[in-house]
């Protein structure tokens, strides 16, 4: 391309009030970095420029950020590789695929069915895939390991449409889109599911990503984690990058951006998005009055990132090869969002009259032109297979930098001038049967007239059949590439897991030392990191709070990864428990990132799939900002079928003292209930949580694995720890509730009332306490229950109940709770540190009168005992409510129940006594 004058390459950049005094000596300048890029290559080159700018910065020189380029493609013509495969061929089975997807969805709206789908996305961005399916993405049986591809939601139809070319999807599979259930054939469902989900098409899809924001996030941590197990000697990663196909409406999703700055410092050249800049989202422009791709290459540019613009096909080379004096780029420029959408839902004279048409000099570049012309050689970026090809080759090339491509396309391109960049595109599901003819001559099908008229809501998919040279030829591509995209593996070799006696440290309890469920966790945990198989495994992932939990002792044995290692000397250097930092350290410490951690735990959780390579991550985070925050990437790294620990430390509403309000948490426990695959405990001791473990860690990996999650809570106030009974009821403790301490009768008449207290986490003391002051004072004994989990004895009785009501001629299955409450005299009083709805769980399946207390409302900063007291969750108050229950039932005197309120002053905060006053992990 000529060199401009008026009109330089960077915007904000050089400031054109400057004058050039010295011609000679810039062209010196520009000769020199010439000769390093020639000499040293574009690496020594980018180091240099680098140097150069620190320098000018130290000098106070003043550069502006360099941040943002013209309208117009990163690489020129000149710059553009040879394209190695045969153009042709390949746009004709295009072609097929861009039928294909559009019918798939087309024939799912046929009466009575009109389940939805997505058309358009799809439509703008088949180009953008077919470079990378053709000659890019390295399929799982590539030497180097396989790429890993996260496919933009929306535009699943064609990744199906490419599997029913390749021969693994059938034409009944495309027919049951979004039917997962209804479509039977042959008595059995054949379906497909709408979006990428790796829980419901196992086989098939590896990363959920249509929950927008969720798969940039996920595909920056893929990428750390790639290089993590490659720097810790796990597996060899170095040929294996990871693609992330976004929206460019997608990109306003604050996840979407604000991890950006992870990949670019620890410098993931194993990384690239690739942004569809259709200039629409879900309802109209992105950027009406703005420059989307602008505001993204500067956005990227800023956080560290490598930036390829593709904007413009190769039908506007010569139109810019002629625009000397840079009027065709100022156009470019300055031309808004809003308006190249409107260009493109109108025709060439359109395009002529108000596009190049606003300065004589552009209208003359295209006064030869045909109003065809404009409208068909003048292509965006994102349709032109070379301008792709290029990018592509140029991000794989590029090291040091995460690289974005931001590729310019049409929504709805090719559909047609109902759909082609029109607002509603997205919504639109149907095609006329004028349509369907339109798509069919401009895709040159052999599908007559007279088939698509039989029946237009059932217009026929489109396969040459295996013999046709487009479909060998596509078939050879990816075997050279390593075969099938997207596909999902589970093929490892079995974990071993840690022997039964590394739990033995949190059953023998504790003594008189006082610890809380935190440190009898991380206690337990290593020990089973000891273990040589084992603890390597182990992805210990911490979001700036291991000193809140106790887990600082990790720093120095297994080091805190960081790509760079450790370049300073640490404060603490000196220290036992110093801060250390580790190119093959073991510990993910990943800042104040909640969202960030739940990344990281989801790449690590699903490395048994992603690289056959088994790893155990354990999250351990502050409770309230765990489920709360971070929910929606729980439920996804579930759809990821992900395997580990998250463990909500500081749990409960009243036991993190101080605190307030936005650190309480009375709720975790009842998000985790709505993630199916999330299996949440709430122990009260050591030895329960040594028990969970082991058994969650046979769930996830041993020789039957589950798909599991498994959610901890744990608490920071310390206690005598109990020894393990001898007698101990492991399978009440993993189903959800074991009788921990018995009511003691001796003393008292043999028919003395009596009372079943069920408590979890940190209310098993208070329970405990309230056994003492029924007994004591009250002549009533209550047995003691350590809840372990609420939601597994409802999703117990859920089962029951579904059996039941669908099977009814079986034999009916009694519920856990039911089971173990029904030969017991009594009332029940439940009683957890979190709201009473955790409780209300299992009300239904509790035989007789059954009465909860919770810390229902907002938390607030306080001494525990207080709280407590404010709440009515203490032991008093547990006493208090189970007398209240034998009164209504006639089992003690009326007034029994007001005098207890009385003499333990129930209304008095001041009066709590349940729990010390204070105490860290």
């Amino acid at each position: 391309m000529a060199a401009r004058e008026e009109a330089g390459p960077i915007l904000n950049g050089i400031p054109s009030q400057l004058p050039d005094i010295d011609p000679e000596e810039t062209k010196e300048w520009l000769d020199s970095l010439d000769g390093v890029i020639e000499e040293g290559g574009r690496q020594r080159a980018r180091y240099v420029m680098l140097k150069l700018l620190e320098r000018a910065r130290e000098m106070q020189v003043g550069v502006p950020s360099l941040t943002a380029t013209d309208y117009i493609n990163t690489i020129s013509p000149e710059q553009e590789p040879w394209f190695p495969g045969d153009e042709e061929v390949e746009r004709r089975y295009r072609a097929y695929l861009r039928w294909n997807a559009a019918v798939m969805v087309h024939r799912a709206q046929r009466p009575g069915i009109g389940v939805g789908g997505h058309i358009s996305t799809y439509a703008s961005a088949a180009t953008l895939y077919e470079v990378g399916f053709n000659h890019f993405w390295r399929g799982p049986d590539h030497a180097g390991g396989g790429d890993q591809v996260f496919f933009q939601g929306h535009a699943s139809p064609g990744m199906y449409a490419r599997a029913f070319l390749e021969g693994r999807l059938s034409e009944d599979q495309l027919d049951g889109f979004r039917q997962e259930k209804s479509h039977l054939v042959g008595g059995q469902p054949v379906a497909l599911p709408s979006y990428p989900h790796p829980r419901l098409m196992p086989d098939f899809w590896q990363f959920p990503t249509v929950s927008m924001g969720i798969g940039p996030m996920n595909a920056i941590y893929q990428a750390q984690f790639n290089k993590y197990l490659h720097n810790r000697g796990v597996k060899d990663t170095s040929q294996q990058h990871v693609w992330a196909f976004l929206g460019d409406g997608e990109m306003d999703e604050p996840e979407s951006r604000g991890l950006l700055q992870l990949a670019a410092g620890e410098e993931l050249d194993n990384l690239t998005f690739v942004v569809n800049c259709n200039l629409q989202r879900l309802d109209g422009p992105v950027r009406g009055n703005g420059k989307i791709v602008q505001e993204l290459e500067a956005f990227f540019r800023g956080a560290g990132w490598n930036v390829i613009k593709v904007v413009w096909g190769r039908g506007w080379d010569p139109l810019l090869a002629q625009d000397r004096d840079g009027a065709l780029v100022h156009l470019m420029n300055t031309t808004s969002d809003g308006d190249y959408q409107t260009f493109r839902a109108n025709d060439g004279k359109y395009v002529r009259d108000f596009f190049f048409g606003r300065d004589p000099r552009t209208r003359d570049m295209v006064k030869d032109w045909s109003d065809e012309d404009i409208w068909w050689k003048l292509k965006r970026g994102g349709h032109d297979y070379r301008k792709v090809f290029a990018a592509y080759q140029a991000a794989m090339n590029h090291t040091g930098q995460p690289t974005v491509i931001l590729a310019k396309t049409i929504k709805g391109y090719g559909l047609g001038s109902h759909f082609a960049g029109r607002n509603a595109t997205h919504q639109m599901k149907k095609l006329t049967l004028d349509d369907l003819k339109g798509l069919r001559d401009s895709l040159k099908l052999p599908i007559s007239d007279e088939v698509l008229e039989r029946d237009p809501y059932s217009p026929p998919y489109f396969h040459p059949g295996p013999d046709d040279p487009s479909i060998k030829y596509l078939l050879e591509r990816r075997e050279k590439l390593g075969g099938h995209l997207p596909v999902r593996r589970v093929q490892h070799e079995p974990l071993k897991l840690p022997d039964h006696s590394a739990y033995d440290i949190v059953k023998k309890g504790t003594g008189k030392q006082q610890i809380a469920t935190t440190m009898a966790f991380v206690r337990l945990l290593k020990e089973l990191m000891r273990d040589k198989e084992f603890g390597k495994r182990v992805v210990p992932i911490i979001p700036d709070e291991a000193r809140t939990f106790g887990m600082d002792s990790f720093f120095p044995t297994i080091k805190i990864y960081n790509p760079h290692g450790q370049k300073y000397t640490s404060v603490d250097a000196e220290l036992m428990l110093a801060y250390k930092e580790a190119k093959d350290g073991q510990i993910l410490h990943l800042g104040i990132n909640e969202a960030g951690s739940m990344a990281a735990f989801t790449a690590a959780g699903t490395s048994y799939a992603t690289h056959g390579e088994p790893m155990l991550p354990i999250y351990i985070f502050y409770s309230m900002f765990g489920f709360q925050r971070t929910a929606d990437s729980i439920w996804a790294a579930a759809d990821q079928m992900a395997r580990g620990f998250l463990i909500g430390a500081t749990a409960g509403r009243t036991t993190l003292t101080g605190e307030g309000l936005q650190h309480a948490d009375g709720h975790s426990p009842l998000m985790a209930a709505t993630n199916p695959a999330v299996v949440a405990y709430d122990p009260a001791f050591g030895f329960e949580i040594g028990h969970i473990m082991e058994d969650g860690l046979r769930r996830m990996y041993g020789d039957d694995p589950e798909n599991v999650i498994y959610y901890i809570t744990v608490y920071n106030e310390p206690m005598s720890q109990p020894a393990e009974p001898e007698n101990v009821d492991h399978e009440g403790i993993l189903r959800g509730m074991h009788l921990f301490a018995p009511g003691i009768s001796d003393g008292l008449p043999d028919e003395a009332p009596r009372v079943q207290l069920l408590a979890s986490g940190v209310g098993v003391p208070w329970a405990l306490e309230a056994q003492d002051l029924l007994r004591n004072d009250w002549g009533v004994v209550a047995d003691v229950w350590s809840v372990t989990s609420w939601s597994e004895l409802r999703r117990d009785g859920m089962a029951c109940d579904e059996q039941r009501f669908l099977h009814p001629e079986g034999e009916a299955r009694t519920p856990y709770v039911t089971e173990r409450l029904r030969d017991t005299r009594g009332p029940v009083v439940a009683v957890s540190d979190y709201m009473r709805q955790v409780q209300d769980q299992i009300q239904q399946w509790v035989p007789g009168d059954f009465a909860s207390l919770g810390a229902d409302g907002f938390g607030f900063s306080d001494t525990r005992p207080a709280a407590r007291r404010f709440f009515h969750i203490d032991g008093p108050s547990v006493a208090v409510r189970a007398l209240q229950m034998l009164v209504q039932r006639g089992e003690v005197e009326g007034g029994v129940a007001r005098e207890a309120a009385s003499r333990y002053r129930l209304l008095d905060v001041t009066a709590g006594t349940s729990g010390n006053s204070g105490g860290d992990s």
